[in-house]
């Protein structure tokens, strides 16, 4: 017996909401600007004491022993492939259900990202697969924690003990995660972090790089600073006027300005987290209930961060598609997105390295199914039930 489909609502009626709300969105109190304008009024703006300052708590609280600040994600995490040793010759695995950046850092540095599947259930690199891609070439491994879920770590690092790879997490989903009781952050050889605006915490832009290796810290330090082996601050504090560019680095630096609205917000952190995982259960507790969309994984022994809040569509039991549903979404006043057309889907991977349609059917399958909801930390309830009721209304069943 085939079953009946749902029918879909597009912009009938009144909207649930009058404004757009969007899918991510800072939350900047007053603490935050009086910290930016003390900073403003003293002496150092950027590569001044804010930076060691935020550098440390951030390292305080991910349980790491060192953390390196960048002017963003991209690039911290460009400064981590730099410090991993990836060069021409080299391939690092990644997964393609990601951002761009996060492959690109491999270009950047001269080598090539291979990608390796997903998991079904949070779609998160697959050990299995990685492992299938592993090459004499392969040097390092780029784990997504996406939407906040921590990738299946442990069999990760397995493997790259036993290939004598470096584990490059990109966490800029996964602030304040935590994988089988450990803070994410303190767990693979090198951990990078966003402060972008949807984020957890923000600087503006900006991003960190967490890792518990000494060397690799101090690479960082150069690389983020045109590979020159001291600061502005440090030589006027010697009374010393020479530098050696010892290595070819970037303009990488992330201000004072940042920094400090960096450590105010890292204040409210497990506020904002404890908010998101709220909103998250939520959505959750509800969407179990509607037969079109399927709610995020949550593995044992893992707490998300909840970045995202990203459902999958049950297409086979509408009688429209994913873009259908997205527009309906948006005239309701929900901002919604999609995370992500997989990396190789892209103009620039096909066109230069020939990935066609179906080489990844399970990051392939889910990018056609997924929508992003609102998610952020000062998200009020009334948005939230707004949410609900939008979601509802649009995949009929809104009983109301």
């Amino acid at each position: 017996m085939q079953k009946k489909k749902e029918s879909v609502t597009i912009s009938a009626g009144r909207p649930v909401r009058q404004t757009m709300l969007p899918y991510g969105h800072q939350q900047i109190d007053d603490e935050d600007i009086n910290a930016v304008v003390e900073v403003l009024r003293s002496d150092w703006i950027t590569t001044g004491p804010k930076v060691a300052e935020f550098e440390e708590a951030f390292a305080a609280y991910v349980g790491s022993k060192y953390a390196v600040s960048f002017s963003s994600g991209t690039a911290a995490l460009h400064g981590a492939s730099f410090a991993a040793g990836l060069g021409p010759g080299d391939e690092a695995i990644t997964t393609p259900m990601t951002f761009c950046a996060t492959a690109n850092c491999v270009l950047y540095q001269g080598a090539k990202p291979v990608f390796a599947d997903v998991c079904p259930d949070t779609l998160n690199i697959d050990p299995d697969e990685v492992k299938r891609r592993i090459t004499r070439h392969t040097k390092a491994v780029l784990p997504v924690d996406y939407a906040g879920h921590p990738a299946d770590l442990q069999p990760i690092l397995e493997l790259a003990s036993s290939h004598g790879m470096v584990v490059i997490e990109d966490a800029c989903h996964a602030l304040g995660a935590e994988y089988r009781g450990t803070r994410v952050g303190s767990i693979s050889h090198l951990t990078v972090f966003s402060f972008h605006p949807v984020k957890h915490i923000t600087t503006g832009e900006g991003g960190m790089v967490t890792t518990d290796d000494a060397k690799f810290a101090r690479q960082l330090r150069l690389f983020r600073n045109h590979g020159i082996d001291s600061d502005a601050r440090e030589r006027q504090t010697n009374g010393n006027w020479c530098y050696d560019m010892v290595a070819l680095g970037y303009n990488y630096r992330l201000t004072d300005i940042g920094c400090a609205l960096g450590i105010s917000q890292l204040r409210k952190l497990e506020i904002n987290l404890a908010r998101r995982r709220q909103i998250a259960n939520q959505y959750s507790a509800v969407f179990h209930e509607i037969p079109v969309g399927l709610p995020p994984t949550v593995r044992p022994g893992v707490n998300p961060a909840w970045h995202l809040y990203p459902i999958r569509l049950d297409l086979a039991k509408v009688r429209v598609g994913r873009s259908e549903i997205f527009r309906a979404l948006r005239a309701e006043g929900l901002g919604v997105n999609v995370h992500y057309i997989p990396v190789h889907q892209h103009s620039y991977y096909r066109e230069n390295f020939g990935y066609r349609d179906g080489e990844y059917p399970v990051a392939e399958g889910a990018y056609q199914q997924l929508i992003s909801l609102p998610m952020f930390h000062a998200m009020t309830d009334q948005d939230l039930d707004q949410v609900v009721h939008a979601v509802k209304k649009v995949v009929g069943h809104d009983r109301r």
